[in-house]
């Protein structure tokens, strides 16, 4: 009986730090003795350079534009610790629809048992958190990826791609989609972020998967074509990517979210600017007590 392949999918708005978070997820699980493959659905293609030494490789729809018929092997690269590499792309800048990669890609691998084939234990998609594309929600809607994470800071536009997210996940739960495993805290370096995403996180009846600190150790690790469990591997930072990876090893049961409704999520916002103003001010620590 074939072994069952963990297949999860990782959200986020562009600019959060998702495909970093992402590769550093891949490179960690590739350390802790696991085969794994990182899908990256992003149409900028980008999802895993520092899995390569900052090097692009040719995507899905590229191959596909050269020639009719392609292999799922000569699309699929090798990358840091045996880690498999794969962007799906995206069509000429200003021309169809950017999900339209991922649909392409995935169904090409179906068809060639290609997941199989390399006896894989986890396959990650890494996928722009642009919920409202169909072909971006794909690992949800079709039930590709089983167990969901996004990647969020504390700021506004984050959360929202998040709540967002949570929305369509909660839509296709009912059909046999992909259900969410809880959020990534990213660039959590004050207090106060960590109490508004915490809050977030209860609002919306999910969970805190980690909290990851802005770091140095990660921009000078990139700067290098690297992830940071690759260039810096005794650092701080790649520890907290190590536990990470096992407690997304180790994870099995996800839930469908509670996301906000556009008036819940604008009150909810207010009530934290309100706060991050009297903090601003002196009039509450940043502990949220009284002086």
């Amino acid at each position: 009986m074939a072994k069952k392949i963990k297949q999860i999918a990782i959200y986020g708005k562009g600019g959060i730090g998702k495909s970093t978070t992402t590769s550093n997820i891949s490179a960690a699980l590739s350390t802790l003795g696991y085969k794994v493959m990182q899908f990256g659905c992003d149409p900028k293609s980008d999802s895993t350079n520092t899995l390569r030494g900052g090097e692009y490789i040719p995507t899905v729809l590229d191959s596909l534009r050269e020639k009719p018929t392609v292999k799922a092997s000569d699309v699929i690269f090798e990358g840091y610790n045996g880690i498999y590499c794969v962007e799906a792309g995206g069509p000429a800048p200003g021309v169809g629809c950017a999900g339209r990669g991922i649909i392409t890609a995935v169904e090409l691998f179906k068809q060639q048992n290609a997941f199989e084939k390399l006896d894989l234990d986890f396959v990650i998609y890494d996928v722009l958190g642009d919920v409202v594309c169909g072909g971006f929600a794909v690992p949800i809607r079709e039930g590709i990826a089983e167990h969901v994470f996004t990647v969020s800071s504390s700021d506004f536009m984050a959360v929202y791609a998040a709540n967002n997210l949570f929305k369509g996940i909660a839509k296709y739960s009912n059909s046999g989609g992909a259900l969410l495993g809880g959020i990534i805290a990213n660039s959590i370096n004050k207090p106060y972020a960590k109490d508004i995403i915490d809050d977030f996180a209860s609002r919306t009846k999910t969970r805190i998967m980690q909290y990851v600190p802005r770091s140095v150790t990660v921009t000078q690790s990139e700067l290098r074509g690297k992830t940071t469990i690759e260039a810096a591997p005794d650092s701080n930072q790649a520890k907290i990517y190590i536990e990470l990876a096992k407690r997304i090893a180790a994870h099995e049961n996800s839930m469908t979210p509670s996301p906000l409704d556009a008036a819940e999520l604008r009150e909810w916002a207010a009530g934290w600017s309100d706060q991050l103003l009297a903090l601003e001010t002196g009039d509450i620590t940043d502990k949220g007590e009284n002086i």
